[in-house]
């Protein structure tokens, strides 16, 4: 999904783009609630408004994320988004008053110095300036999912379905990327449509496979095969776009993924 984002790049506005990732993923979700049971009973809800909470917040981290996508390589921008944890870490202390243990702390610190190692040197007089607004637009994303994040978690200890939560935050950003793409509609071609219908179909369906993984085996379990879209990303980035991670991004990348896994809850660690 990400390559065929990178490769509309900046040929289709973004609320366009965020629209059809939108609305044609709510066909598989749709579906995928039929077929379980949980349409339209299991959409009903007591927190309507800690869904608004979370489905703007899920909205604007998804509107940062792919514009990341246009700033940085696939390979840096998967990486940014995985300060996501790290920040999750201080979110819950402060607005959940979780106790974070010396671990998790280390976890922070990690991903802090990964970060820094990744910005620091485009500081320079002939840094690019797209990567600097994608570096700090990435820092953005990774800021709003921790905080979306964070209410996903609260929304399922008070009980709610799995199913309600995703199919909400799509309607959500369905309507969102709809209204803000009225007078900056840009006709696309067949190759661009395809793309969106694309990029739709694969968020949706991903969606889906996530939650069945997650409610079939432990999280421990699936962190090894999350953490393989780094190397997804990197290869997709040579192959279709020629773009080769630089000395500083082999750096930095094993430090922020540290960070992401010692940040995770003991619970999410252990099988």
């Amino acid at each position: 999904m990400a390559a065929l984002i990178k490769y509309l790049n900046h040929s289709i506005p973004l609320a366009e783009v965020v629209f059809f990732r939108s609305i044609v993923a709510l066909v598989p979700l749709m579906i995928f609630l039929l077929m379980t049971s949980n349409f339209p009973a299991g959409l009903r809800t007591q927190h309507p408004w800690q869904h608004v909470s979370r489905c703007l917040l899920g909205t604007l981290a998804m509107f940062c994320m792919f514009a990341t996508l246009r700033y940085l390589p696939i390979a840096e921008a998967t990486t940014v988004s995985y300060l996501s944890p790290v920040i999750l870490v201080i979110f819950a202390l402060v607005f959940l008053k979780e106790t974070v243990s010396r671990r998790r702390w280390l976890g922070v610190c990690c991903g802090i110095v990964g970060l820094c190692m990744m910005t620091l040197p485009n500081f320079s007089a002939d840094s690019s300036r797209d990567t600097l607004i994608g570096i700090a637009v990435g820092v953005l994303a990774a800021t709003m999912m921790a905080a979306a994040l964070l209410q996903v978690r609260q929304l399922s200890k008070m009980g709610e379905n799995p199913g309600a939560i995703a199919l909400y935050f799509a309607l959500t950003s369905t309507v969102m990327g709809g209204v803000l793409m009225l007078g900056h509609w840009v006709m696309p071609t067949l190759a661009q449509w395809l793309c969106l219908l694309g990029i739709g179909l694969l968020g949706g369906i991903a969606q889906i496979f996530m939650t069945l993984a997650f409610k079939y085996a432990e999280a421990s379990a699936m962190a090894p095969y999350e953490y393989l879209s780094i190397v997804w990303a990197v290869i997709i980035g040579f192959v279709v776009f020629d773009e080769v991670p630089n000395a500083v991004f082999w750096l930095a990348m094993p430090l922020i993924l540290l960070g992401a896994i010692i940040a995770r809850p003991k619970s999410q660690r252990q099988s």
